[in-house]
């Protein structure tokens, strides 16, 4: 489907239709987050003068308006006032102080609040806003940056179909969308498509050293190593069988890679599944902490 013009299917399945691009962003916290959204929706047909980002780093502000075009502000309140949606992409420890500030606008006004901030749960945001106002939560992920991201995607009850769509067409912008149905899952999300890069890094990383170990200059080993990452992720997104599946296919019996499967089998899968679930007890630790600020 084309970006922006196409109906999609929201997450209960109907079908909507996207919105105007004539509609206002906020995004408070012009970090990369900030960049990679606006560059990937100006991509996808947005205009500079929809978008009102506060930062109180003035060179921030500055990289902003000099290199996208966008109105900025200092002052949160001022930048979300008349916005449709109100991107929420500053850090955990920020969060209720922005909440709590940009309180009487949003109340009065109900924009949809998107929340991009890792591991604070939308019932701390809403009792920090005071009323139960529209929240999608979002947890993305820094190849956003290159508009390849994987953003998993939570709404609650107040959200309607066209802020459905709104957030969706969004984050389609930056990469693929999936929704979530139950919240407590975002811990899991986050754990793997957030945290996930930096696990891969470490994959190309130890790859690339092992290579140059048996002999390869390092530019070389570097070179094949990408490619090869690369080029198997594009095999799996393409194919319809299962990543088992397609290890089966290049592994013959006795062969090169059965050989090297071999000695990664002996750990590595042990080793991913507790750093996945080392990453989501951290998220969970977060939201706990975070959240708790402000509680009578």
């Amino acid at each position: 489907m084309s970006k922006g013009t196409s109906k999609t299917q929201n997450k209960n399945g109907s079908s909507v239709t996207p919105v105007s691009k004539a509609r206002k962003l906020a995004i408070i916290g012009g970090g990369n987050m900030a960049r990679s959204l606006i560059g990937g929706l100006l991509h996808d047909g947005w205009k500079p003068r929809q978008f009102r980002v506060a930062d109180p780093n003035a060179s921030q502000r500055d990289l902003l308006s000099q290199t996208l075009g966008v109105t900025v502000f200092e002052d949160n309140q001022e930048a979300a006032a008349g916005a449709d949606g109100v991107v929420l992409a500053v850090k955990p420890q920020a969060l209720s102080k922005v909440a709590r500030e940009l309180a009487p606008a949003l109340i009065q006004t109900k924009p949809l609040i998107i929340s991009v901030v890792a591991g604070i749960r939308t019932a701390d945001i809403q009792r920090w806003i005071g009323a139960p106002v529209p929240i999608v939560r979002v947890m993305p992920n820094t190849p956003a940056l290159v508009a390849a991201g994987a953003s998993g995607l939570y709404a609650t009850p107040e959200v309607n179909n066209v802020q459905v769509d709104f957030a969706e067409s969004m984050m389609r912008a930056v990469g693929l969308v999936v929704w979530i149905q139950q919240e407590y899952l975002m811990d899991s999300v986050t754990a793997l498509s957030g945290s996930g890069p930096a696990y891969l890094f470490l994959v190309l990383e130890a790859m690339e050293d092992a290579a140059v170990a048996q002999g390869l200059d390092r530019r070389t080993a570097r070179l094949l190593t990408l490619q090869t990452v690369f080029g198997a992720a594009k095999m799996a997104l393409e194919s319809e069988d299962t990543p088992a599946t397609l290890r089966s296919h290049v592994t013959s019996p006795g062969g090169t890679t059965a050989a090297g499967v071999r000695e990664l089998e002996r750990g590595m899968r042990d080793l991913f599944y507790q750093a996945i679930a080392a990453a989501a007890a951290r998220s969970e630790a977060i939201a706990n902490h975070y959240g708790a600020e402000g509680e009578e």
